[in-house]
């Protein structure tokens, strides 16, 4: 039951993490509308959900924060950092084909 408890954890973190990241990623570039808000969100949720966890690893062994950091603090900020990285990609090459497209 121990096991089911901290993966719900992890997964709550992971939540959390995406769900904060994709609100940044809304933040720092408004979206032209409502369905754009949508897709970058929904984007930005998936990526954090999906690779959080690798990103956070790979964020804080670089950082050399492996044993300052909880496994939940670093799948969190993992998710965040992969959430609001997902759109700002795929968000400039967005724009970028459709200025290159007209």
């Amino acid at each position: 039951m121990a096991y089911l408890a901290e993966d719900q954890q992890v997964w709550l973190a992971r939540a959390t993490g995406a769900v904060a990241g994709a609100s940044l990623s809304l933040i720092y570039m408004l979206p032209r509308g409502r369905r754009e808000a949508a897709t970058r969100f929904t984007t930005g949720l998936l990526a954090g959900l999906l690779f959080g966890g690798p990103a956070g690893l790979y964020i804080a062994g670089k950082l050399a924060l492996m044993e300052a950091l909880s496994g939940s603090d670093i799948v969190l900020s993992g998710s965040a950092a992969v959430s609001l990285c997902a759109w700002w990609v795929l968000g400039a090459l967005k724009r970028m084909a459709e200025r290159w497209g007209r």
